[in-house]
Parts: C-alpha cells; sequence; structure tokens
C-alpha cells in the first residue's frame, strides 16, 4: 500500500491533518533548495518525536572513513558524506513558559503545510493547545532565495486564541550538529568562532579533513502589531551555538512574529578570512529589502524557470502535480551556475547514498538541462568531468590500469572514487559509457561541436583505453570478453559478459576513433595537442579497434534475444507476478544471496542499451526484448520505470507507458520504495521529464534534426511542454485531436513529425 496523504494540486504539495508517522516523509516532500544550500522542512520550533534534521551547503563534505569487516586491495579510502551543515533555521517558542513541541501538544488542529511551487515558498500554519491550555494558531513561511542564494528567510507568526500569553522566540543558531548518515560517529565540524553584534549572529566553522571553511550567520527582527520593535534581543551563547530572545505579552487575537534571515558564506565563494564580512554584506542586501520584496523576487525569478522549463498537463491533477513536483525539484538542486557542481541522488533532502555525483547524471539528468536551460548548463555538467578526468585515471592506475587508462567513479565529490561497496565500485564499470554517451548526446542535440576538440576528446582516449585494457581474449570464445561485472541491474553482482556494459564498451571505443578522425580533419592544432598529452600511437588505436572488431555479446537463440549476462537462462525464470506483494520491495525483504539467485531486475539494464541505442536496433528487435526482460523486472531502482515508459510509448503500449509514467513521476509523493523518508529521488526525477518529452512526445534528434512523435495517453485531455533546440524555443501542444507546434525567434525550423517533414515559419503555430 503506497502513502497517499499528498491532496492532488495543480501547483502545490498540500499535506492536511497531524500524524506524527509521517512527519521524516513530510520532511523530505516539503524540503527546499537553492541550487547553493538547501534543507529538509523540519520545524523551526522544538519537536522532540521522530524526525530528520537536515540543512546542506553545495560542495562541501567530509571523508568519512571507510568501514568494511574485510579490507580488499583498490577500495577506497573514504566514503564522502553530504554534511548536515549547522542549523540557521531554528526558532524556539514559550508560551507562558512553556515550551511549543507538537509532540507534546495536547491538541493540533488545522495543520496545514504547503510548498508552492509556483513561486517558491513554504508555509506551515497549525491551532495547538499547548499542556498549560493556552491555545495558539501559529503560521510560518519560508523560502531560500534565488535572487541571493546564500540566504533564507522565515516569517514566523503567533496569535493565542483563548487568552492572553506571554510569547517568547529564540532564533538561534546552532553547530552543535550530527549527521543522520555516519560510519565512525566522528566530528564532521570544528567551530573557531561565535559571535553576536545587536541583532545579528555568526558562527565561523569548518570541516574537518576537507577544511571547508563556513560562517553560518542570521538577522532576526521582533515584530509586534505588523511594526519592527524596537531594541535589540537579549544574547546567549556557549562554544557552539548563539540564541536571541524576545518576548511581550499578547492579547487574545493579537499577532507577534519573528522574521529571520539566515544562511551561510562559504570559502568555496569567498576568502577564508573575509567570511563574516561577506555574511553582513548580504545581510546588509537582503534586510534592506526586507522580507516582502525578497518574497517578490523569489516569485518572479521561479516565473522564469517555468516560464521555460514547465509541462501543462489537462485532465489528470495527480500527474501534472507530480510533473511539476519533478521539476521544482531538479531546478532547486541544480541551476548550472557553477561547473564544480553537480546533482547528487537525494539534492538537498538526504544523506543516503554520499557524494555528489553518479552515472545518473549523464544518463538521465543532462537530456533534461538541455532541453530546458541555455546549453551552456549541459555544458558545465560535461566540463564537471573533464576537469576530473586526472583523477579518473588516478582511480584506474589503483585497480592496475595504466597508460592514461580512465575509469569514472560511481561515487564521488572531487573526480576520486568514493563508494565502497566490492560490487558497485570495482564491477559497475558500464558508469564509464555514460559519461561518454553525454558526450555523443549533447552534441547530438545542441550541434555545438567545440567541446571535444576542447575537452571531450582526451576524456574519450581515456575511456577507451579503460575497455580495451579491461576485455581480455577468450580462446574458446574467439571473442573478447569482460568477466566480473555488475551492470546497471544491482540484483546481480560478479557475472561475465553483461549485455549492456559489453555493448556501450563496444561503442565508446568506436566512437573515440570516429571522433580521433573527425578532429583529425577538421581542428588539425587540437589533434596534435592532444595526441602528444595523451601519448597517442596509432598502433593503440589498432588495439583499440580489435578489441571493439571482436566484442562478445551473449545471444539466445531459443529466445531471440541478447542475454542480459552469460548465465540468466540459468536462473528460474518465474515472472514478477508470482511474487507476493508481502515480500515486495524484495531488497527489504528478501537475503542478498536469495536476490542474487533470482531473475528480478532491479532497474532496466539490456534496456537500457535499447534506450541509449534504439536506432541501433529495429522495432521488432526492441519488442522482443521489452517483452522478455520486462516480466522479470521488479524496478526497485528509481531509475527503472522512466525508461520502461519511454520504451512502450514508443511500442505503442500506452497503458503500459502511463503506468511507469505515473510511478516514475510519483515515485516519492506517492513512496512507491517505502524511504522517502530518507530523502527525495532527485536523479530520476529527469526520468519523469523523460517520460513525457521523450515518450509521449517521441522527441528524438536524428541526422541533425528534431524529430516528434506525439501520443497521448487516454486520461489526459492535452499536454504541452517546451524545448530549447539550438537557441531556439519549440512548443508542443498535444491533444486527442492532434498535435501542434510553434516556435519563436525569427528563423524558419524544420521537424520531422510522424516520420514528415515539417517547416514551421517564426511564431507560426502549426497544426498536425
Amino acid at each position: 500500500m503506497n502513502q497517499d496523504y499528498i491532496i492532488p494540486n495543480e501547483w502545490s504539495i498540500i499535506e492536511e491533518g497531524f500524524d506524527t508517522t509521517r512527519v521524516k516523509s513530510s520532511e523530505s516532500l516539503f524540503a527546499l533548495g537553492n541550487g547553493a544550500m538547501g534543507q529538509r522542512a523540519n520545524f523551526e520550533e522544538l519537536y522532540t518525536g521522530p524526525t530528520f534534521q537536515g540543512s546542506y551547503i553545495a560542495g562541501v563534505y567530509y571523508p568519512d572513513k571507510t568501514r568494511v569487516g574485510w579490507w580488499k586491495n583498490g577500495y577506497p579510502e573514504y566514503f564522502a558524506k553530504v554534511l548536515n551543515a549547522p542549523n540557521w533555521i531554528g526558532i524556539d517558542v514559550w508560551i507562558n513558559n512553556e515550551q511549543l513541541d507538537l509532540y507534546r501538544c495536547t491538541s493540533i488542529e488545522d495543520f496545514k503545510r504547503e510548498l508552492n511551487m509556483k513561486e517558491g515558498w513554504y508555509t506551515r500554519s497549525f491551532t495547538a493547545t499547548l499542556q498549560n491550555s493556552v491555545k495558539i494558531a501559529v503560521e510560518v513561511t519560508r523560502f531560500l532565495s534565488l535572487s541571493t542564494d546564500q540566504v533564507g528567510a522565515i516569517d514566523y507568526k503567533i496569535t493565542p486564541v483563548n487568552q492572553e500569553a506571554e510569547i517568547r522566540f529564540e532564533p538561534y543558531l546552532d553547530a552543535g550538529i550530527t549527521n543522520e548518515d555516519s560510519n565512525w560517529d566522528d566530528q564532521f565540524w570544528q567551530v573557531t568562532s561565535v559571535n553576536a553584534k545587536g541583532s545579528q549572529a555568526f558562527i565561523e566553522a569548518h570541516t574537518m579533513k576537507t577544511f571547508f571553511s563556513t560562517c553560518t550567520f542570521m538577522e532576526t527582527q521582533f515584530i509586534k502589531d505588523g511594526e519592527k520593535a524596537s531594541g535589540e534581543p537579549s544574547v546567549t551563547k556557549d562554544d557552539k551555538s548563539v540564541r536571541f530572545s524576545y518576548s511581550a505579552q499578547a492579547k487574545k487575537g493579537e499577532t507577534l512574529a519573528v522574521q529571520k534571515f539566515g544562511g551561510y558564506t562559504v570559502d568555496r565563494n569567498h576568502d577564508k578570512d573575509q567570511l563574516v564580512t561577506s555574511a553582513k554584506a548580504v545581510l546588509k542586501e537582503v534586510t534592506t529589502k526586507g522580507f516582502d520584496q525578497l518574497l517578490a523576487e523569489q516569485k518572479q525569478a521561479w516565473a522564469e524557470i517555468w516560464k521555460m522549463g514547465d509541462i501543462t498537463i489537462d485532465g489528470d491533477v495527480k500527474a501534472q502535480q507530480a510533473i511539476r513536483f519533478n521539476i521544482f525539484q531538479l531546478n532547486q538542486t541544480y541551476l548550472g551556475t557553477d561547473a564544480s557542481l553537480n546533482i547528487g541522488p537525494k539534492g538537498f533532502t538526504g544523506e543516503k547514498y554520499g557524494g555528489s555525483t553518479y552515472w545518473d547524471t549523464e544518463a538521465y539528468c543532462i537530456p533534461f538541462y538541455m532541453a530546458t536551460k541555455d546549453q551552456g548548463v549541459a555544458r558545465n555538467l560535461l566540463t564537471y568531468r573533464y576537469q576530473h578526468l586526472g583523477k579518473a585515471i588516478e582511480n584506474a592506475e589503483k585497480l592496475g590500469f595504466s597508460n592514461g587508462a580512465a575509469l569514472y567513479p560511481m561515487v564521488t565529490m572531487n573526480g576520486e572514487e568514493c563508494h565502497n561497496e566490492w560490487e558497485i565500485t570495482f564491477e559497475e564499470i558500464h558508469r564509464n559509457g555514460a559519461i561518454a554517451f553525454a558526450i555523443f548526446n549533447y552534441y547530438r542535440f545542441t550541434g555545438d561541436y567545440s567541446y571535444i576538440p576542447e575537452k571531450g576528446l582526451e576524456v574519450l582516449i581515456g575511456i577507451a583505453r579503460f575497455w580495451q585494457q579491461r576485455a581480455n581474449f577468450s580462446t574458446s570464445k574467439n571473442k573478447y570478453v569482460i568477466l566480473g561485472v555488475t551492470g546497471p541491474n544491482e540484483y546481480e553482482n560478479n557475472v561475465n559478459n553483461n549485455w549492456y556494459t559489453n555493448y556501450i564498451a563496444k561503442w565508446c571505443i568506436d566512437y573515440a576513433v570516429e571522433q580521433l578522425d573527425k578532429v583529425k580533419e577538421e581542428y588539425a592544432s587540437d589533434y596534435a595537442r592532444i595526441f602528444k598529452e595523451t601519448k597517442l600511437t596509432q598502433g593503440e588505436i589498432d588495439q583499440w579497434k580489435e578489441v571493439a572488431d571482436h566484442m562478445y555479446f551473449p545471444y539466445s537463440n531459443e529466445h531471440e534475444v541478447f542475454l542480459q549476462q552469460d548465465g540468466f537462462l540459468d536462473k528460474e525464470l518465474n515472472p514478477v507476478d508470482q511474487l507476493a506483494m508481502s515480500e515486495r520491495p524484495i531488497n527489504q525483504y528478501w537475503s542478498w544471496d536469495r536476490i542474487l539467485r533470482s531473475p528480478y531486475i532491479k532497474q532496466a539494464d539490456t534496456l537500457q542499451g535499447f534506450y541509449f541505442f534504439e536506432d541501433h536496433f529495429t522495432k521488432e528487435e526492441l519488442k522482443k526484448h521489452f517483452d522478455f526482460y520486462e516480466p522479470f523486472t521488479v524496478h526497485e531502482s528509481s531509475l527503472s520505470p522512466c525508461v520502461h515508459s519511454v520504451l512502450a510509448a514508443s511500442l505503442d503500449d500506452m497503458e503500459m507507458a502511463y503506468t511507469f509514467y505515473l510511478r516514475t513521476s510519483r515515485l516519492d509523493l506517492d513512496d512507491y520504495n517505502k524511504e522517502v523518508h530518507e530523502g527525495l529521488h532527485i536523479t530520476s526525477m529527469a526520468g519523469t521529464w523523460m517520460s513525457i518529452v521523450e515518450g509521449f512526445g517521441g522527441m528524438r534528434v536524428k541526422d541533425n534534426q528534431l524529430h516528434f512523435s506525439p501520443k497521448i495517453p487516454k486520461e489526459w485531455n492535452s499536454y504541452s511542454f517546451k524545448v530549447n533546440f539550438r537557441d531556439q524555443i519549440i512548443t508542443v501542444s498535444v491533444t486527442k485531436e492532434g498535435a501542434s507546434f510553434n516556435v519563436e525567434g525569427d528563423q524558419e525550423l524544420t521537424l520531422v513529425v510522424d516520420g514528415k517533414e515539417k517547416h514551421i515559419a517564426p511564431k507560426e503555430k502549426m497544426s498536425i
């Protein structure tokens, strides 16, 4: 049974009624971010019930020493932890000297949360009766500014309902925080100073080992009768925290409030010795504007994002809410302004998985950012990997590879591998292929070839060298094989000849050779530079070709499908529909031994290859593979349903495509995998966008032209989306009667719709 308490709404995530068992899940679902920092939707005031406290700063991490029972050569020394940062949102509240704590109140009425995705703010309101019988109404509004991304703002209002009461607000900063996710319970932060002056406070602290220096800051204002009260707060502080205190008598029905601006300055963006000075400058800027003006700027900034990024759906409120939730969270996590940042699988909503970068970025997120932003955003994501090429070569060297072979990490913060599960770190090497595919995909979509001679070709060479060395020749098969791997399907470990891994390895080599030839012909000076720097020889290139030309692919003549891996047919091939729902998800009910012996597929594996390389296969081949593998797929990876949705749509199975769309889009809202309390699945949210644009819309790029093959689920009346294709904005609108296309700009565009070329004049709407 999935959770079902989020109220359907086109533009907002809404929860009504207070339930202590939902608090941690809602802390994830109502989380805020602005690309530079983020936080779970923790209560500002004290809450003694089950909660997962979390505030995070982009790019700041701790190298938590690897914890394993048996050390293996090549293990990463550490697992990078996304760090719970000092807490700036806290506002303790006292009513007639009794502390407000929703876990201990005698009654809570009219509890409501709303995350307004259109305008980028979060509000919480309720009426509570404390144990001292005082009844109060509370309304809190919070947002993290996009216009000034080092700052967030809180407006906290209290009104006594049944009697006069003394109200005391205690806004505070607290650096005495710990991580939910920690290997050894190390101290992650060292506080160096705690200071307060007037209505401002500052805590300077640095991370242990990595020595990121930060300043957590706040400025507060007490408001009575709608006016800012004069006088400074009283201050108490210790070696890790500082708090202010404001108190006043409030008549029945009278509202008192505290407004709080807070956030972080970090040495990633400022000089270490200027963090407090920079914080003061930021505070001056936002307090001069005030809460209302900063909120107005927030609404405008989100309006600009939605102008390009929105997908509209008519006739299905749950589907509409879901796609906007996914697009909203992607934009909260990464806005493309900093090439040293990336898209973490939990974003700013939790700590699970560690690290900031998986292959998810290249396989799932880049298409979303290419089509909904300026192409420079996607280029920054590619540049991120180029900057880590040296570390990728080091990672390969640690495993015994040589000559500039590059193995990109499964999990990383700085390019160094920091994932320490054996079957992932050493075996899930298919991730290298996604890095190369993203380079191909970027050029295919944007037409910007300059990235390849400038940066990308060196990455492709390192990856080709890795695949050539990782394969070995099997005399019995008279082919090159790749042994001891884990494919995207992590429910099969240490298998031989995973089809997807072998296929993408061959493709990477072929693509690298093809680009070498193109750069040699068209960018001679870049070619000479790269050839010299990489010490490449024609003899080595011939070795690559030998491997690619003679790669082995397991195949079943009986089923007429490529086998996921050599031993797949040795399994008892019982389909998923024979599994009892009480045993799902199997990763929470079965032993790992039982999972590994089962035929069950965690996520699209062979079908991931068919998604990437659709043009390499016929529709008939796709259908055979889809029909064979889908019945064994349990979709217990967040990355699985979206690929199946796109492929089902291309096979005209719209019922299945829609089912998978709902699953991928409402994965967190409905908590399909029973783990939303740990944080959201940010990177898979890009797959939701793919399900509509590439699945239902049928968008592809072939031969330098944009193709569409629009379809519509029977549950919808219409839908529309925009894509930025080579600096031309195309609006696609689809109804049950047909589709229309509109091009912004001043140039004619040729589209291919359902296989037929269509020429669209600027600002002309063409209906089909």
